[in-house]
């Protein structure tokens, strides 16, 4: 489990391409280091990871072809920067919202307005996954855990102050960037379940 407090940015050093199949070494910020094994778990631009080796601060972590296929970790390259959090530990403060790694879909962004203390960032969904989005809702944005502002169809947006901008990778987005979306569980559970009983009756 995850929390969506963005820990810092790890740099992707190595791509080792593989068929359907990919290797990242990422250089990890010294923190985030401690009690690091194989086999713990990492998220990347919100996507839980399993770290395979560890030597010094270079990390390796292996991405499957559904990895690629379904978030944007195929899209990063050796220079890239992406978001990183450790996982949850048992007493941990939950200062954003519950996160399970596992990402629903991509979005794009679709606008940007900055202003001087705020940065306001518009992303369009998959309209197959407009449902669970609506104002005041969480959702995670390439593992950062956010309140949705104004949705408009198939866009939303989601604003943003300067400490966010200063951890994590969003402030280095352009639109046309793809995003990894979570959605929170919660919310994906009480629409379905809704869904599911309203159909019933009809």
């Amino acid at each position: 489990m995850f929390t969506g407090i963005v820990q810092g940015t790890a740099e992707v050093v190595e791509i080792i391409e593989k068929s359907q199949f990919r290797t990242h070494v990422v250089t990890l910020p010294e923190p985030l280091f401690d009690g690091l094994e194989a086999g713990a778990s990492v998220a990347h631009n919100g996507c839980c990871l399993t770290v395979t080796q560890i030597d010094g601060n270079r990390i390796t972590f292996d991405l499957m072809q559904e990895t690629l296929k379904v978030t944007n970790l195929g899209d990063v390259t050796v220079g890239s920067r992406v978001n990183v959090e450790r996982a949850a530990k048992f007493g941990d403060e939950i200062g954003g919202h519950a996160m399970s790694g596992h990402i629903l879909c991509v979005a794009e962004v679709s606008r940007i307005i900055e202003s001087e203390n705020n940065c306001q960032i518009w992303f369009k969904i998959p309209v197959q996954w407009t449902k669970y989005v609506f104002t005041k809702g969480y959702i995670g944005i390439d593992g950062i855990s956010l309140t949705i502002g104004d949705v408009e169809g198939e866009e939303f947006n989601v604003n943003l102050i300067p400490e966010t901008l200063e951890r994590t990778n969003i402030g280095t987005r352009q639109i046309g960037d793809r995003i990894n979306i979570e959605i929170d569980p919660q919310t994906q559970a009480i629409v379905d379940t809704v869904e599911r009983v309203m159909s019933e009756h009809r």
